[in-house]
């Protein structure tokens, strides 16, 4: 072999050692130790548990009733959907799906134990007030973390696979599981779309329609808006709204407790905004107040009757005005008195709609009535009922609905002919100053704050607390308004002194005659600003 030979020979050897594959091109590198431990159940198991876990302290620590505003709704959505994600990539399997959501709910359930109210405390399904408890509590809580964690789960999981996959770790799938992979890929695009409109749907907030002129334009000199007002360590939405920012301030108080009524006054009060800026209170708790309602320990009358005095004077000083006029309906109409009675230099009228005077004695009359009209029409379930709870006060608000929520039936009347009809409070709840969070949470609010409340006006009684009031009253009652009312209002305006007093009747009426026959009320509203205006 000559010289040229052997160099080609060299050459060639050389050239098929320079494009062999290397180990590490013919084989799967070994995976490292720390992979190794990563990829253990255990490992994953435990990480789902640390991030699901935190997440659900963190939750019951800042939002323990769950979401009550359109933010946190919005949040909640998106961390659930961050904490699923986790899971699955930390489980590495679609187990976690199911595994997330149950650490989560345990934890949840058990941090925020000690919270009061029936939308947090015990499930009872076998009432209208449990079920909506239910429904608008941990039902609609649920929602907005269980689906975006089991979705999360998915693609966490799914990209933990597409990774072993890219990586040669799996090999394929026969056509059966392929067509699986397919259809589960469709059915989590869909719960995609179904997550990214429920965080669309609950971030939207609630606003109110601008008071404009005849050309569409908004009104000079009109004042239309949502304002909070302080009141010590809580903020109190109150909606705003006149033709004239100097006209006379007119504070209105919802009923309940627990109630909010800015959809009643939207629908069926736009005629007090000629003569009146009407302000409307919702209470702590409730409506847009409502995420102010932690802590719990602050629901004490004595803070009701200082959070509308703190109200009153913020009404005051913006409008430059020394007093201004006082309506209350309901529960609304006894914190009317109690602020009257304390403070009547701040008002110049009291309007008391649906008038309380007693809640102990109203319960009482209304348990006795229900009794015997279950006995009388042979409802022999609620006469059980109703003789199985005896009569009130409860310490469990679910038994007052046998009770007091049988109004209609016991006492009925002809609705058709007013104007709010046979949906009352409940047409309300829908109208476009609510956010779609505090339309479905509303309800429920509601009976936590009613809990939280309602048993501390067992010892109020008018008729024997308050029986003189410093400035003009005027009373406004249904010719069907209920005689456990309606008894007790009578009685107590005749002996109440005042400077001077109406009782006014509305006829077609029951409980709620400012929405009934806004026309007649807005008529007495314009008499009482003739009556006292100086």
């Amino acid at each position: 072999m000559t010289d040229e030979d052997r160099h080609l020979k060299e050459v060639t050897e050389m050239s098929k050692e320079q494009l062999a594959p290397s180990p590490s091109q013919t084989a799967p590198a070994e995976p490292s130790r720390l992979s190794n431990t990563l990829a253990k159940p255990w490992v994953g198991l435990a990480t789902t548990a640390a991030v699901t876990v935190g997440y659900a302290l963190m939750a019951g620590w800042l939002t323990p009733r769950g979401p009550l505003t359109e933010i946190q709704a919005a949040v909640t959505v998106a961390m659930s959907l961050l904490v699923g994600a986790a899971s699955g990539v930390a489980l590495r399997s679609r187990w976690a799906i199911l595994v997330a959501p149950v650490f989560f709910l345990v934890s949840f359930e058990l941090f925020r134990a000690g919270v009061q109210g029936p939308t947090v405390d015990e499930i009872r399904l076998d009432s209208i007030y449990g079920i909506i408890a239910f429904v608008t509590g941990r039902g609609f809580h649920w929602l907005l973390v269980l689906i975006p964690m089991m979705l999360g789960a998915i693609l966490g999981a799914a990209f933990v696979r597409s990774r072993k996959q890219h990586k040669g770790q799996d090999t394929s799938a026969p056509v059966h599981r392929r067509t699986r992979t397919f259809l589960f890929r469709g059915l989590t695009a869909l719960t995609g779309v179904i997550v990214l409109l429920l965080g669309f749907f609950v971030a939207l907030p609630g606003s109110t329609d601008p008071i404009v002129a005849e050309d569409g334009t908004p009104l000079p000199g009109s004042v239309s808006e949502f304002a909070n007002v302080d009141v010590g360590d809580h903020q109190l939405s109150v909606m705003i709204r006149g033709r004239s920012d100097t006209n006379p301030v007119l504070l209105f108080l919802a009923g309940g407790p627990g109630g909010t009524e800015l959809g009643a006054m939207r629908n069926h009060g736009g005629a007090l905004e000629q003569d009146f800026v009407v302000a409307t209170l919702d209470q702590r708790g409730t409506g847009k107040s409502m995420h102010q309602f932690e802590p719990a320990s602050t629901f004490t009358l004595e803070n009701a009757i200082r959070d509308a005095l703190a109200v009153t004077e913020y009404l005051r000083q913006r409008f430059g005005q020394d007093r201004i006029y006082l309506v209350g309906q309901s529960w609304g109409s006894t914190l009317g008195v109690l602020l009257a009675d304390r403070e009547p230099q701040l008002y110049r009228a009291f309007v008391g709609v649906g008038q309380m005077v007693s809640q102990r004695a109203t319960d009482i009359i209304f348990y006795e009535d229900a009794l015997e009209w279950a006995r009388s029409t042979g409802d022999a379930g609620l006469a059980a009922t109703l003789e199985a709870n005896g009569p009130p006060p409860y310490t469990d608000i679910r038994h007052y609905e046998p009770a007091i929520g049988t109004e209609q039936l016991v006492h009925p009347y002809d609705h058709t002919p007013n104007a709010e009809g046979a949906g009352q409070n409940f047409e309300g709840l829908f109208v476009e100053e609510y956010s779609n969070v505090e339309k479905i949470r509303n309800l429920g609010v509601t009976l936590d704050v009613f809990a939280m409340l309602y048993p501390q006006l067992q010892e109020i009684d008018f008729r024997e607390q308050v029986t003189s009031l410093d400035i003009p009253v005027y009373l406004a009652q249904g010719r069907y308004e209920a005689p456990g009312r309606a008894d007790l209002a009578e009685e107590w305006y005749e002996m109440l002194a005042a400077p001077s007093k109406e009782l006014r009747v509305f006829e077609t009426s029951g409980h709620r005659p400012m929405w009934e026959q806004p026309a007649e009320f807005d008529r007495l509203m314009s008499e009482v600003l003739a009556d006292t205006s100086e």
